[in-house]
């Protein structure tokens, strides 16, 4: 017998935009919660997102509404709809939803056990909540630009939104938290989530630490070395390492040397030790040479492109992707639940899609109702 999702029967009325928000709401609609995604009437479709391929990423699962709470009709729906949600999760600057009297005090009143989502770039109460910013400002103002770079280059950045990435799980986790406090309590709970300080609270170093390119403190070799048709990262961190890597080798007489004896030795000598590795692995193909470095007990693994990520036969093996619905690549959930699950994939919503069922299903309107609705711009 097939059972539910672990989130059935949890209800999120979803304000979130780009990417942030998105993903923590999509996580938890992919295990089963009804995650109703509110997108105002007058803005185009995926308005909220950069391409529709990107609008569809992050919000597969989802119901969608129209509902523009600007206006007064349009509050008062939005409250109605927060009466019967678990919770209410927005990644706006701190000012819009108190302008919209949907902030956390206003929320608690119309439902005290209301679970309240809300991402910012700074937090509720920081001097600078009123500023904002995408991923690319969240990394820059956490030293993660500062970081990801080689010592003496300019600050370079991950090259996409990882902080976006990391903060939505964050949400995640920390809603379902809040839901099992609940559980137990019966209280809600508003949860405040600086984008900034989850970053900071991640590369948590301190002052000495600087760009260092593909090096580390704790190992070495740790580099991406060329081979003959592609990359290899190796990363070398303890003894035993080292000498199923120089066994990998044919234990070249070099590696026998007193400058890389030990750890410590191997990073003063780390120029040296990178150029002899990398004549080694240049003229071996990249499938072959991981193959051998992981039989030998080393860290080692192929640097892949997305073509390669969509062939990759250990995804496949996983069942990682679900398909290719209107020709792009699908990923399913990586965490697998014991016991037999709904595999769920529902795309993302075009725009009031689900207007009838939310709105007439959930909150009783009637079809000349929400027609008076659309015609005034509320839904």
């Amino acid at each position: 017998m097939e059972r539910k999702p672990v989130l059935c029967g949890i209800r999120v009325l979803d304000f979130t935009w780009v990417l942030a928000g998105p993903y923590a709401t999509r996580l938890l609609a992919d295990f089963g919660a009804e995650v109703i995604k509110v997108v105002a009437p007058h803005f185009p479709e995926a308005a909220d997102a950069f391409s529709r391929g990107y609008y569809e990423t992050w919000n597969r699962n989802k119901l969608g509404i129209t509902l523009n709470p600007g206006r007064p009709d349009g509050v008062a729906l939005a409250r109605r709809l927060i009466a019967i949600s678990d919770v209410v999760a927005e990644n706006f600057s701190p000012r819009v939803m108190a302008n919209w009297g949907l902030d956390y005090g206003s929320v608690k009143r119309i439902k005290p056990d209301i679970i309240m989502l809300s991402m910012s770039l700074m937090g509720q109460e920081s001097p600078l909540r009123h500023q904002t910013g995408y991923g690319q400002t969240v990394h820059a103002l956490s030293g993660m630009t500062y970081l990801t770079a080689f010592p003496g280059g300019q600050p370079l950045g991950p090259g996409f939104a990882y902080a976006d990435h990391v903060a939505g799980l964050y949400g995640a986790a920390l809603v379902l938290a809040a839901l099992e406090e609940r559980r137990r309590t019966g209280r809600g709970r508003h949860i405040d989530l600086a984008e900034v300080g989850v970053m900071k609270k991640l590369l948590a170093c301190d002052d000495g630490y600087g760009p260092a390119g593909n090096a580390s403190e704790e190992a070495c070799p740790h580099d991406v070395y060329p081979c003959r048709d592609g990359w290899c990262a190796i990363a070398v961190f303890t003894e035993e390492q080292w000498q199923g890597l120089k066994r990998a080798m044919g234990t070249p007489a070099w590696a026998e040397e007193r400058r890389f004896s030990s750890l410590k030795e191997r990073k003063l000598h780390r120029s040296e030790l990178d150029r002899l590795i990398r004549d080694w692995t240049l003229h071996r193909s990249v499938r072959e040479l991981v193959g051998m470095l992981q039989s030998h007990g080393v860290p080692a693994g192929m640097v892949q492109d997305a073509k390669e990520l969509a062939h990759d036969p250990h995804l496949a093996a996983r069942g990682f992707f679900a398909g290719k619905p209107e020709g792009r690549l699908i990923d399913r959930s990586p965490i697998r639940l014991a016991g037999p699950a709904p595999d769920r994939f529902r795309p993302a919503p075009r725009k009031g899609q689900d207007n009838d069922y939310v709105y007439g299903t959930l909150l009783g309107l009637g079809k000349a109702e929400m027609e008076e609705l659309r015609e005034k711009g509320v839904i």
